[in-house]
C-alpha cells in the first residue's frame, strides 16, 4: 500500500508532490532551491573572506605595536640600567 497524503508534520508527502506535479517543474524548483542555496553560500564565502582579511590586518597590527612596545622596554631598561649604575658610581665616591 503506498503512503500518500499527508506526513505527520503536516506537510504533503514528498512522493505526492512528485506525482502532481510536471517532472520538469520539479527540477525547476529543485535547481531553483539549490541555485539560491549555492548563492548563499557564495555570499558566506565572501563575507568569511573579508572577515579573514580583516583579522590578518589587525594581528600585523598587533605585531606591529608589540615589536615597537618591546623596542620601547628594551630602550626604558638600558636607560634604567644607566641611572642605576651612575647612582652605585656615585654612592662609591662618597
Amino acid at each position: 500500500m503506498g503512503r500518500s497524503g499527508i506526513d505527520p508534520g503536516g506537510q504533503p508527502l514528498y512522493i505526492d508532490v512528485m506525482i502532481s506535479e510536471k517532472p520538469t517543474q520539479t527540477v525547476d524548483i529543485e535547481l531553483k532551491k539549490l541555485e539560491n542555496r549555492v548563492d548563499e553560500l557564495i555570499n558566506v564565502c565572501e563575507k568569511l573572506t573579508d572577515e579573514n582579511r580583516e583579522l590578518r590586518m589587525q594581528k600585523d597590527n598587533l605585531h606591529a605595536d608589540r615589536n615597537q612596545l618591546m623596542q620601547k622596554n628594551e630602550q626604558v631598561k638600558t636607560r634604567v640600567e644607566a641611572m642605576i649604575s651612575r647612582l652605585r658610581s656615585m654612592e662609591k665616591n662618597h
